[in-house]
């Protein structure tokens, strides 16, 4: 009879999180180098022939740079500045954090009539469906909770309210500063301060 089969152990790539065998089909190749060359010279040997004493120093300096430990188990290798940590999607791409900022635009429809978008109360805390509300009633128009074309939700309010509604957000909510808060004018971000 045959033996259980054991697990197979993989090596994982601290620059892109890749198997080290596919980090060269990884987004940044480049900054795998020196780590493959530290961690995993059998996986890629040519790797190794072209680094010299010369550049081995280079890549253990390149290393220290990024913030890299050289493989031990120890976390005193790192260094002393606490590192933000950055979300990978797949693919190595980075996800970036959102921006703490409330947008206000004004789109118009049928020459006369306005809608006025409200996007990114709620990374201050807010409930839209109670913002919407309580722009319905303090501006006597309808306001609703939609998905905008970035599939985020924002609230759309019937009516030019794109002056008024700024005062009225930070009063009513006084996490969001009036600091934070843009508007779309033109194609341009112009802070509403």
């Amino acid at each position: 009879m045959a033996g259980k089969p054991q697990p197979v152990r993989v090596l994982y790539c601290a620059v892109c999180s890749l198997p080290a065998e596919y980090c060269e089909f990884g987004p940044d190749f480049e900054k795998c180098k020196p780590w493959l060359i530290q961690n995993a010279p059998e996986l890629y040997p040519d790797l190794v022939k072209d680094a010299t004493a010369k550049e081995a120093d280079k890549v253990a300096d390149q290393l220290n740079a990024t913030g890299i430990s050289f493989g031990t188990g120890d976390g005193a290798a790192a260094s002393s500045a606490p590192k933000e940590e950055v979300k990978r999607l797949p693919g190595g791409k980075v996800k970036k954090k959102e921006k703490l900022e409330v947008i206000i635009e004004k789109v118009t429809r049928n020459k006369r009539k306005c809608i006025t978008t409200v996007k990114g109360l709620e990374l201050f805390g807010v409930k839209l469906s109670d913002a919407s509300k309580k722009l319905g009633k303090k501006f006597a128009t309808g306001a609703s909770v939609v998905k905008g074309p970035t599939e985020k939700d924002q609230i759309d309010v019937q009516g030019d309210i794109f002056y008024d509604i700024v005062e009225f957000i930070t009063d009513t909510w006084p996490d969001v500063p009036e600091s934070a808060i843009f508007f779309i004018e033109d194609g341009r971000k112009v802070p509403a301060v």
